[in-house]
């Protein structure tokens, strides 16, 4: 995994958000922790009522959106948004949350395997910003899934990628 800068359009996700430890329930990856949860209520919305979403919203990819707060490096509590990329704000069903991703740039870089249940955030915020000369300039980073992505039980042949806002030192 080797982040690369790139630019960033304005995204707008439609979804659902968690606040709160994550991992509180069960740890790592699966579907029995909060985010496993999350996606799987979801899911499950859009089962039901997808057709209720503007056509446009583009349902073969989704984000998984990290929000940290004041409180969580205290309490490890934080946002976790899950979505799917949305044309428009207007006419969404009030069950759905929005978040808008700003434009600019991002360090961006595509996980592999075992890479994706890595401590690959260690890496980046610690070691590569720093050395690249770029800082984060948003409480935020989101995981992008698409058909690359297999699912929990084979993630040793997904991919995913991250994207951290960044600008210079």
């Amino acid at each position: 995994m080797e982040p690369k800068v790139v630019h960033c359009e304005q995204i707008i996700l439609v979804g659902f958000s968690f606040y709160g430890d994550p991992f509180a329930a069960s740890g790592g990856w699966t579907e029995e922790n909060e985010i496993g949860r999350l996606w799987a209520r979801f899911f499950a919305y859009l089962e039901q009522h997808g057709s209720e979403i503007p056509p446009a919203a583009c349902q073969d990819t989704s984000y998984e959106l990290h929000i940290t707060h004041d409180e969580t490096l205290e309490k490890g509590h934080y946002e976790v948004f899950v979505g799917i990329q949305s044309p428009t704000i207007e006419d969404l069903p009030p069950q759905l949350s929005v978040k808008v991703l700003p434009a600019g740039q991002y360090a961006a870089a595509t996980l592999r395997g075992s890479e994706i249940t890595s401590d690959w955030a260690q890496g980046i915020y610690q070691e590569w910003l720093p050395k690249a000369g770029y800082v984060p300039v948003h409480d935020f980073m989101y995981e992008l899934y698409d058909q690359r992505f297999k699912g929990l039980d084979q993630l040793d042949h997904s991919e995913v990628d991250i994207y951290i806002p960044v600008g210079p030192i």
